[in-house]
């Protein structure tokens, strides 16, 4: 075993008063955990875990330092000797695991969702309801003194530090920047009286914690709107920072209310660590670099090419709690990595749900979720591969059972296969290839290419039906004309398609194809970041410069029948980003449709009372799906118990998230 296969990232770091055992911070993540009833004794097994698997600092979720801060009512407040009290629990569990962890405090400023909400100036964020009061200046020194007190009760709670939220657009931020600080006392004008909001409370932060506690200052590097921080004033603040006595200084990105993805799949890996770089020669304290960091592999490479001295992960220790202790083991191919998704975990929290994981659905259920050992063993039959079958396959292997599991074509994965040909989805092959792996390694008996009938399953103690979806072809006259394919054989069979296509539907799928079709061909790291109107110099104010948008050469209508928005896409956070995307392509979205018939001309279709004709070279169906299922009626003929999961128990949208835990809490209960 090389134990040094990643001496950058495994190093210990030096603080001075205290040393860090590699060069991981568990980036803050909101699970949800922080307000539900018995939460923190589940959020201590989620931090333990994190902490057993090796991470080096651990951040929390933001707990705000008074009431006003809050983002909700009813959100996580850490500004009390009962607090502190409550929160020994996680820190004496991070612990004894051998971990270091610090307590965020986060002020919501003017994105808080209440009519409490104070900021710099009374200017209303563009993602809010509520309008701000302007703080005034006994405010101002109030709230400073609030973060001191926080943090003094941080280190009576056991933590050994704290992380100031000054970026993504909270209320410090909110001060920095001119965009929301329209001030002409000494808080707000010239940039010195800007930032003298974040200096004084780091200052007195410092002052009521002693030399010897970790500050980290999340500093927004790159606000990504407009009106926002250049670089040479960043560069201005991390040093007043580090001289009002900053530990660490970790990077933020964007604002929540920047119309950029910053964190999302379609985001190249480490496609912001050049950001910390800039600012790397410029302070003496270590510095934090983040976002799509997802390997151990990019984040080795991060460290030894000397942009960071520390990456921050957050999701990907949703994913996989053992992340380090596997890098350490020299066991990378072993780790379950994250596909940036959103959806069980940014999407759950956005709408007050547990935070969670779609390749780990026991990420913040540790206690719930939990795969005992089977009291006796049985033969257990899981007919399709794709991700709720192999999910339930590994989960049955681990706790015991003798499985084989059947597949009719010659590789695993189901739907995840055309998931990951859709650009910017490519990381849906690392899901594959873990589950792929763990198939092996916990002995389960993968059968490929074989159709299996129920009078074959006979001998089996149970059986899971997991044999997934079809495409639905909608009864349009005409959708026998050799110009419609459907979206598995598109993709299945990479089909050239002619310069103009119509898709019909405009769900996740429908958005899918609709931005294959249009993508450029070659997007590397610096086209990504042009196409966004990202400047890398950060000579314009928060990053960015107009620019001209990539419009695509193939004309594509997207279309779905029931009226309203087009383009949503499955997640709630990401939505926006595939809506955005399309509309840059040039891509003509169209609601209320209907489609009357298909033939030579091409596809005839109704809207708002009108007719058209769509003279396209071809139509791509993406009309939804319907369950493949003939097995569970014929076992049962048999009393042959039988569970059905996954697209064959429900078709709606492909929802990998959905398929996969309803597999995993399956088996955790037979």
């Amino acid at each position: 075993m090389d134990d040094k296969s990643y001496p950058h990232l495994l190093a210990p770091l030096d603080l001075g008063f205290t040393q860090l055992r590699n060069r991981v911070l568990m980036g803050s993540m909101h699970t949800g955990l922080e307000e539900s009833r018995d939460g923190f004794k589940k959020l201590s097994a989620f931090y333990a875990a994190r902490a057993r698997g090796g991470v080096g600092l651990i951040v929390t979720g933001g707990f705000s330092p008074n009431f006003r801060g809050r983002l909700h009512p009813f959100s996580a407040e850490f500004s009390s000797g009962r607090a502190a009290r409550a929160h020994r629990v996680i820190t004496d569990a991070v612990h004894q695991e051998g971990g270091k962890i610090a307590l965020q405090l986060l002020h919501a400023g003017r994105y808080a969702m209440h009519p409490l909400a104070v900021s710099a100036s009374a200017i209303r964020a563009p993602i809010s309801k509520f309008t701000p009061s302007k703080m005034s200046t006994r405010q101002i020194h109030k709230t400073i003194d609030a973060f001191a007190r926080s943090a003094e009760l941080a280190r009576e709670a056991g933590y050994d530090g704290v992380e100031l939220m000054g970026s993504e657009g909270y209320l410090i931020n909110q001060f920095i920047c001119q965009r929301s600080n329209h001030r002409y006392d000494e808080w707000g004008g010239s940039y010195e009286n800007r930032i003298r909001f974040p200096i004084e409370l780091t200052k007195a932060v410092r002052q009521r914690v002693g030399r010897d506690f970790i500050i980290i200052f999340r500093l927004s590097m790159l606000d990504l709107v407009e009106q926002g921080s250049t670089h040479e004033e960043v560069v201005q603040l991390a040093k007043a920072l580090e001289a009002a006595g900053v530990t660490i200084l970790n990077t933020g990105i964007g604002w929540h209310e920047a119309r950029i993805p910053t964190i999302a799949t379609q985001v190249p890996r480490a496609a912001f660590s050049w950001v910390t770089e800039k600012l790397k020669h410029e302070v003496n304290i270590p510095l934090v670099t983040c976002n799509r960091i997802n390997t151990p592999d990019v984040a080795e490479s991060i460290l030894s090419s000397n942009q960071a001295d520390m990456v921050s992960m957050a999701r990907p220790f949703l994913a996989d709690p053992e992340f380090v202790a596997k890098a350490e083991q020299n066991r990378a191919a072993d780790i379950n990595t994250c596909i940036g998704c959103n959806q069980a975990c940014l999407d759950h929290v956005f709408v007050n749900k547990r935070a969670s994981c779609l390749v780990n659905p026991q990420a913040c259920y540790e206690t719930e979720l939990v795969l005992t050992p089977a009291a006796t063993s049985r033969r257990l039959a899981i007919v399709g591969a794709g991700p709720a079958g192999m999910a339930s396959a590994v989960a049955a292997a681990e706790r015991g059972f003798e499985v084989d599991l059947f597949e009719k074509n010659d590789h695993v994965g189901g739907q995840f296969n055309l998931a990951m040909q859709i650009p910017g989805k490519e990381e849906f092959q690392e899901t594959i290839r873990y589950f792929t792996r763990r198939l092996e390694q916990t002995g389960v008996n993968v059968k490929l290419g074989q159709r299996i009938t129920a009078q074959e399953l006979k001998g089996y103690d149970e059986v899971i039906v997991a044999t997934g979806v079809a495409p639905r072809l909608p009864d349009i006259p005409g959708i026998e004309h050799e110009k419609v394919i459907d979206y598995q054989t598109l993709i299945r069979e990479k089909v050239p398609l002619g310069q103009k296509v119509a898709v019909i539907g405009a769900g996740g799928i429908g958005v899918d194809v609709a931005t294959m079709l249009t993508e450029p061909e070659h997007q590397d790291l610096d086209s990504w970041l042009k196409d966004w109107g990202i400047d890398k110099t950060i000579d314009h104010a928060g990053g960015l410069y107009p620019h001209d948008e990539y419009v695509s050469q193939r004309q594509v209508w997207l279309m779905q029948r029931r009226p309203g928005k087009v383009g949503k896409g499955p997640g709630k956070t990401t939505g926006w980003i595939h809506r955005r995307v399309l509309a840059k392509r040039g891509v003509e979205l169209l609601a209320g449709v209907s489609y009357d018939k298909i033939d030579d001309q091409g596809l005839h279709i109704t809207v708002e009372g009108q007719q058209r004709v769509l003279d396209v070279d071809h139509i791509v169906i993406c009309a939804g799906q319907h369950s493949v299922e003939e097995l569970s009626a014929p076992l049962q003929a048999m009393q042959i118990p039988v569970h059905v999961i996954g697209g064959a128990d429900v078709a709606g949208e492909v929802d990998a998230k959905r398929v996969i835990r309803q597999g995993v809490e399956l088996v955790a209960q037979l």
